[in-house]
C-alpha cells in the first residue's frame, strides 16, 4: 500500500464522494478511481460500494479506514514535529472545533496568536463534538475545542472558557413589548429553531428547557438548521425564536437584527473545552496553544465580550 492510495481512500471515505475527493486532493476523478481500484486489487477485497449516490464503505473498508486515518495522522504529526523541532515555534497546527468555537471563538484569538507567533499556520477543521473527538483520536488534529464534554478513549477534555447563552427572538413589536422578560409559555408557543442532533448548542438548550419545566418535545418546531449563523438569520427574518451562543448573537443584537433575553437559570451558562490526546507528545505549536489559549481568553478576549444590549438583567 502506498501513502497516496491511503490518502485518497480516507478522503473518499470522509467525503463519501469520488468527485469531492478529487476536488479536495486536486486530482481528476479517474485518478481517484484508479487509486481505489489498485488498493482493492492489492488487498483482494472491495473497500467501497459505488452503487449508491453516496459512497459507502464495506466492512473491510471500515477496518482499513481506522488504520489509514491513524497512519496519515502520524505522518502529518511526524512532519510537524520535525519542522518545529527547533526552539522557534513554527509550522502547521491542526485544530478541530465544533461550530461555535470555529466560527466565533477562534477568529477572535487567532489574530492575537499570529502576531506573537507569525510562523505558525493554523489549520481549522469544523465538525460536531463527536467528530472533533474522532479527529483527535485518529491523529487528524492535535487539539480540539468543543462546547460539550466528550468521552473518548485516550482523550483529555479540559474546561477553559465559559459564556452565557441567550434566547433570541425577531426584533418585532410583539417581543419588544415583553419588557425584557420572556416566559416559559412564550417558549412553548413560539415557533422554535433548533440545531441538529449532536450539536453542543442543542444539547445545552434542551438541558436548560427541561430545567425550567419545558419539555423540548412540546416545542412548536419551525426548522432544524445546521449552523448558529443560519439560526440567527432565521430569527432575524422572522422564522422563529431560538437559544444560541451569546457571543454569536452579540453583533446581531447590537445591530438591531434580533432581541436577546436572559433567563434566571444557571443552565444558560456553558463551558467550552480543550481536547487533546493523553499519550501523544505535543508539537511546540500545540504546547503553545494549550498554554496560551486559556490565558488569552481570560485576559484579552472575555473582558471585551460586551453583554448583549437587549439582554434583561
Amino acid at each position: 500500500m502506498q501513502l497516496k492510495q491511503l490518502e485518497v481512500f480516507v478522503q473518499v471515505a470522509r467525503l463519501k464522494s469520488f468527485s469531492k475527493a478529487a476536488d479536495a486532493l486536486y486530482l481528476t476523478q479517474p485518478t481517484i478511481s484508479a487509486h481505489i481500484s489498485a488498493l482493492e486489487s492489492e488487498l483482494g477485497t472491495k473497500l467501497v460500494i459505488r452503487s449508491t449516490k453516496e459512497i459507502q464503505l464495506t466492512g473491510t473498508g471500515n477496518i482499513l479506514f481506522g488504520y489509514a486515518a491513524q497512519i496519515l495522522g502520524l505522518c502529518e504529526r511526524a512532519e510537524q514535529e520535525v519542522k518545529t523541532a527547533s526552539s522557534d515555534i513554527q509550522g502547521a497546527l491542526s485544530i478541530a472545533a465544533s461550530t461555535v468555537p470555529s466560527q466565533y471563538l477562534l477568529p477572535r484569538i487567532l489574530p492575537h496568536l499570529r502576531r506573537r507567533y507569525p510562523k505558525v499556520f493554523f489549520q481549522v477543521f469544523q465538525g460536531d463534538s463527536s467528530q472533533v473527538a474522532q479527529r483527535i483520536f485518529e491523529n487528524g488534529a492535535e487539539l480540539g475545542i468543543v462546547g460539550s464534554p466528550v468521552q473518548k478513549a485516550g482523550c483529555v477534555c479540559t474546561p477553559f472558557f465559559s459564556e452565557r447563552m441567550v434566547i433570541v427572538t425577531p426584533n418585532t413589536q410583539e417581543y419588544r413589548e415583553m419588557n425584557d422578560t420572556i416566559t416559559e409559555q412564550v417558549l412553548r408557543s413560539s415557533p422554535f429553531l433548533v440545531r441538529e442532533p449532536g450539536s453542543g448548542t442543542r444539547k445545552h438548550s434542551e438541558e436548560f428547557l427541561r430545567g425550567i419545566g419545558v419539555d423540548p418535545r412540546e416545542l412548536c418546531l419551525a426548522a432544524q438548521l445546521q449552523s448558529t449563523e443560519s439560526i440567527l438569520q432565521g430569527v432575524k427574518n422572522g422564522l422563529g425564536i431560538s437559544i444560541v451562543s451569546g457571543l454569536a448573537a452579540a453583533d446581531y443584537v447590537r445591530m438591531g437584527g434580533v432581541l436577546a433575553f436572559d433567563f434566571d437559570s444557571p443552565l444558560l451558562t456553558r463551558q467550552f473545552y480543550l481536547i487533546h490526546h493523553r499519550s501523544r507528545p505535543h508539537s511546540p505549536a500545540a504546547a503553545m496553544l494549550l498554554k496560551e489559549l486559556p490565558r488569552f481568553f481570560q485576559e484579552e478576549i472575555q473582558p471585551k465580550i460586551d453583554p448583549p444590549a437587549e439582554v434583561s438583567p
